[in-house]
């Protein structure tokens, strides 16, 4: 049950991120839920730094954390994407126009 979980946090975390950021984002979706899942597991590693991972009632801080890590990571992995496989696909696109 832990790994659907860590899935469906990942997922959440992801497609938050892509709505704050601005712009379009081209990484498929499944990817996103990746940089969502690394986010969630990073933001629970500087919440523990700063003595904050454990709280009584909801984590709020935790989740800041969790969410801001989540952005940062789909920014970057986004950037990555693009540099490394979209203009590939640009390419493909415009020699079947051909």
């Amino acid at each position: 049950m832990g790994w659907l979980w860590a899935i469906i946090v990942g997922f959440v975390l992801g497609l938050i991120a892509k709505a704050v950021i601005p712009g379009k984002q081209h990484s498929p979706l499944w990817l996103t839920t990746i940089f969502g899942m690394l986010g969630a597991i990073a933001g629970n590693a500087i919440a523990r730094a700063f003595g904050v991972a454990e709280t009584p009632g909801i984590d709020w801080s935790r989740h800041l954390f969790q969410l801001i890590a989540a952005i940062i990571i789909v920014a970057v992995g986004d950037m990555a994407y693009m540099a490394l496989w979209g203009n590939r696909k640009k390419e493909r696109q415009q020699q079947q126009r051909v």
